[in-house]
């Protein structure tokens, strides 16, 4: 067998499945091992207690699945065109949803690319032991990218590409052939901390480092308690993920968009008003985030997201009144709540003392002297 000519084959046949790059490492993450650890016991993954209970298996894929010699790491793009950043944070009045959930789940249809790839390669080599991966198993998937030569870890812990800086998708491929392995790229990041200044809650901790517990996109999405009352007001109107670290990054200002149309915006998000999401009732939460990652946050957990939010917007008495008829459908959701309407009630004495201050400033300047 030619395992430099079937490496080469199985980079030409990732791309024809949608692939933007296709590198192989080998399975060696033992230099990892101690950072993960130093992780955990920190903490830092809050109540994702899978990540403790896996432990190391994470940096030992050969455990995860055995036999295993190599890890054939797959990038998909995902940046939707027209993808709104600015409009949608600005406006906060408007939600603002990650550009990466914007479009259809991208688990399903990476996982069955990468199966195909998986049952090309068979047709090459006969009997193939291999198992895809996409965000399925406890894997240090960054690592491994890194390693097959995907891009560099930035500081916000993503990995980043040259061509394409960090809005895309990361799948694995697990096979038991000996592929000849790929260099990595080196860190290009430089000096550079844009990431680590703009992060709204300070959840980069130090270079490469995430404390979840900071995390909106963590916060939003992995968590379903009572989120801490100094951390909503900075949230502002995200309500599933966030992006920022990603916007300042200066290797995404010349990212391409994703060649997959099911990455594009669904026509339910051309109207992100919060009053209009937070009017969904379940079953039409249910029907409109069918095919969506959103999906699996439930219900309950969109309505806290947006209770939030719509704190963290101007006043409103529609706002208002569309809160209160929110309460009592449970007591997490009530804890929210109650805290967005007193963020509204101060907003609106806030709004009321400045219009009987402008109103003053007025009445006295008609009764000054013209050179006064």
């Amino acid at each position: 067998m030619n395992y430099d000519q079937l490496a080469s084959n199985i980079k030409t046949w990732g791309q024809e499945l949608g692939f933007q790059k296709v590198g192989i490492t080998d399975i060696d993450l033992s230099d990892h091992e101690v950072q993960l650890q130093r992780w955990l016991d920190a903490g830092y993954h809050g109540t994702m207690d899978w990540m403790a209970r896996h432990g190391m298996m994470r940096a030992r894929p050969e455990e995860l699945h055995p036999g295993t010699t190599r890890v054939i790491s797959v990038r998909m793009d995902y940046l939707p065109p027209e993808a709104q950043f600015a409009s949608n944070l600005a406006d906060t009045t408007q939600a603002y949803i990650s550009r990466y959930a914007l479009g259809r789940d991208y688990h399903k249809l990476m996982r069955n690319q990468l199966k195909k790839l998986g049952e090309r390669i068979e047709e090459e080599v006969g009997k193939l032991g291999y198992r895809p991966f996409v965000d399925s198993a406890p894997i240090l998937e960054r690592p491994l990218a890194q390693k097959a030569g995907l891009g560099w870890a930035g500081k916000h812990s993503l990995i980043l590409d040259k061509e394409a800086g960090s809005w895309f998708f990361l799948g694995e491929l697990f096979v038991d052939i000996p592929l000849p392995i790929d260099k990595p790229q080196t860190d290009q990041c430089g000096k550079c901390t844009a990431c680590i200044t703009s992060c709204p809650t300070g959840a980069i901790v130090e270079n490469g480092v995430i404390d979840a517990r900071l995390c909106i996109s963590y916060l939003t999405i992995e968590f379903d308690g009572i989120i801490p009352e100094h951390l909503r007001s900075k949230m502002g109107n995200r309500i599933y993920g966030c992006d920022d670290c990603q916007l300042v990054c200066p290797w995404n200002r010349e990212a391409d968009v994703t060649k997959q149309n099911a990455f594009h915006r669904k026509d339910i998000f051309q109207d992100s008003s919060l009053l209009t999401l937070f009017q969904w009732n379940e079953p039409l939460f249910l029907k409109n985030m069918e095919g969506s990652a959103i999906r699996r946050i439930g219900h309950q957990q969109w309505l806290r997201n947006l209770a939030i939010a719509l704190g963290n917007a101007p006043f409103s008495p529609d706002i208002t009144e569309a809160l209160k008829t929110r309460l009592g459908l449970s007591e997490l959701l009530d804890e929210h709540i109650h805290w967005a309407l007193a963020q509204q009630h101060d907003k609106n004495q806030h709004l009321a003392r400045n219009t009987k201050l402008d109103r003053l400033v007025r009445i006295i300047g008609k009764g000054l002297p013209r050179d006064a």
